[in-house]
């Protein structure tokens, strides 16, 4: 049973106490899967235990017995939110998990942070959030009416300290985080420091976002997959943007990029971090921009420090910065059929032609290195200049600025500062080993983060179809984080079921590409639906899938009465047609026949007809 959040223990963490007058949130529900129980796996120690979503399963039943099938353990992202047994609420996060492992380390201080503005949130007119008392009903967009009474104090590093988990296992640390991660994983806990001090993996977790679930990034781990919500200046509420994070979540989303450009942007981020259970990311060139008006020649260095500082004290596990986007890659792109697709390349791009000087985040990335250390903020490195077509794959720009995110890497594993490497974009079948290459050879073999590839232009409304196929290849050679597609991709804002499409499809890729690595246990549950199947579990066949809801219903929509559940067969080939229903009668078959001939026998007969079919020069009719 998980502690309440403003817990008097983690009082560097959270001080404050909810208000009487709490705004009315609707609460979001989310139940857990069918035939499912979330369990905890404990560690070394009582306050590590590590979340894991139990699949219970039938007996095998033939005419002779009853076996029963032992339940199957999955790795589970959802948070305490589909554990029945905690009451959760929007307005009071998520209890602070991480914060025992942080204090004990004694080497963060609590200290005021910055003041909260009103251009944070995109407002000109209106003061930063209100102390004002709250009227009985606020509504859920209205920043003054996110965690009332709530004021947080956040951490950084003592002077002269370094917090990065990096830094740890570079020191030959096993901290709890990585011995969290460890069980997830199904590996030996020196076996994530080893990875982690390689800089081959990265475990996001920033001090100041102490709900988070420890995860890792690499390549040598099970391939992640993260999922892009935010508003846009156009559409969408805060409420709208916490519900698509849980739901993500629940669908098996590894970590959330929150990509806001719209209002409100960091009480946005602020309600999505306090109730995140896995690691948030976002590009904080997006909120800069909002505080200068959206004029991209109007940044500077000082606006983007403070948004980086900003969204770090609130939480922020990594940041993609475009460092890479340098002034004399600019003119490589001219000839591109797309052009500069990606928001922050265009906006740097932009910027370095408007005062035709060098990207300020490059030039300042040894001062950004410091405060991400501050922090343990992890990079995520830019591909500004990636492909928006298959035309453009693989070209100049794209590749000179993957030099250029090697270069970086460099530098911030100097500082002891957590580096993964994102990457494209549009890129057809046969090209894209050669990314996966390159990649690895440039940036020093750190962790790989790619958006697809799509490997097609041609199917708007279907892009989580072209992608998940460039999503799967790319993870089998080596890609650690996949970035999903919804079916809205180019086309608009995803919403809720966009979500869930795209989670789930980015989740096969993914789990195909683990198999194909060989990932410790990741086949048991392609053994466990495959047995289920061929013994006609139905139940147990649409709970060890995937998308469960879709499975049963799919299933129903032609066989919907309970007793459908339990036939052998489906209405595809019908009662007579059933190959797995003919397999078992062969097998009933030769288990009551009785054969007099020798198995071995069987087999010399054999091996002589093949032998006479070579020596007969493999002819078939004579």
């Amino acid at each position: 049973m998980t502690t309440p959040r403003n817990n008097a223990s983690d009082s560097a963490l959270v001080t404050g106490q909810t208000s009487s007058k709490e705004p009315s949130v609707q609460e979001p529900s989310l139940s857990s899967f069918p035939g499912s129980r979330k369990v905890y796996v404990e560690g070394s120690r009582s306050d590590i235990r590590v979340p894991q979503r139990e699949i219970t399963l039938s007996p095998t039943i033939t005419t002779t017995q009853e076996s029963p099938n032992a339940p199957l353990r999955v790795y589970d992202t959802s948070g305490p939110y589909t554990d029945e047994e905690v009451h959760t609420r929007i307005t009071e996060g998520l209890p602070p998990l991480r914060a025992p492992w942080i204090m004990e380390r004694s080497d963060v201080e609590a200290y005021e942070g910055r003041t909260v503005k009103p251009e944070d949130n995109g407002l000109r007119a209106r003061s930063a959030l209100s102390s004002a008392p709250l009227p009985e009903t606020t509504p859920a967009d209205d920043p003054t009416g996110i965690f009332p009474g709530l004021r947080r104090t956040p951490l950084r590093a003592k002077a002269g300290r370094n917090v990065t988990q990096l830094h740890y296992a570079r020191q030959g640390m096993i901290t709890p985080e990585m011995e969290f991660i460890a069980i997830r994983e199904q590996v030996p806990p020196a076996f994530v420091r080893d990875e982690v001090a390689r800089g081959r993996a990265i475990i996001p977790c920033n001090i100041n976002h102490p709900e988070s679930e420890p995860m890792i990034i690499g390549r040598n781990f099970l391939v992640k997959i993260n999922a892009n919500i935010g508003n846009s200046a156009v559409t969408s509420s805060i409420q709208e943007e916490v519900e698509k994070m849980r739901w993500a979540t629940r669908w098996g989303a590894d970590t959330i990029m929150d990509l806001s450009t719209g209002k409100h942007i960091h009480t946005t981020r602020e309600w999505i971090l306090r109730n995140s259970p896995v690691p948030i990311g976002t590009v904080p060139l997006y909120q800069a921009l909002e505080k200068v008006d959206g004029r991209a020649e109007a940044l500077t260095w000082d606006v983007y420090r403070d948004t980086l500082i900003e969204q770090a004290e609130q939480g922020v596990d990594y940041f993609t910065i475009h460092a890479g986007v340098l002034l004399r890659y600019i003119p490589l792109t001219a000839s591109r059929m797309t052009g500069i697709v990606s928001r922050g390349g265009s906006i740097m791009a932009a910027w370095c032609l408007a005062h035709h000087k060098e990207n300020f985040l490059y030039t300042h990335f040894e001062e950004i290195c410091e405060i991400m250390k501050a922090y343990d903020v992890s990079f995520s490195l830019g591909d500004g200049l990636r492909p928006g077509s298959i035309a453009d794959a693989n070209d100049e720009a794209q590749f000179a600025e993957l030099a250029t995110l090697g270069e970086l890497t460099q530098i911030a594993w100097k500082h002891d500062v957590q580096v993964m490497i994102e990457g494209p974009g549009h890129v057809p079948m046969h090209l894209i080993k050669e990314n996966m290459d390159r990649q690895l050879e440039v940036c020093q073999e750190a962790p790989f983060y790619t958006l697809g590839p799509l490997t097609t232009d041609i199917a708007p409304g279907y892009d989580h179809i072209t992608s998940a196929i460039g999503a799967a290849m790319i993870g089998s050679f080596g890609t650690s984080m996949l970035c999903y597609v919804t079916p809205k991709e180019h086309l608009g804002l995803p919403n809720k079921e966009d979500v869930r499409e795209g989670v789930v499809t980015y989740k096969i890729a993914a789990h195909a590409a683990d198999l194909a690595k060989g990932h410790p246990g990741a086949q048991d549950r392609d053994n466990a639906l495959s047995k289920a199947r061929f013994e006609f579990r139905w139940r147990d066949q649409f709970n060890l899938s995937l998308d469960p809801e879709k499975a049963m219903s799919y299933h129903d929509e032609t066989l919907p009465a309970e007793g459908a559940k339990s036939a052998h067969f489906c209405s595809m080939c019908g009662p007579k047609f059933c190959s797995m229903k003919i397999s078992h009668d062969i097998r009933s078959l030769a288990e009551n026949t009785e054969f007099d001939t020798n198995i071995q026998e069987v087999r010399d007969g054999m091996k002589e007809k093949s032998e006479q079919f070579q020596a007969s020069g493999y002819q078939i009719y004579r």
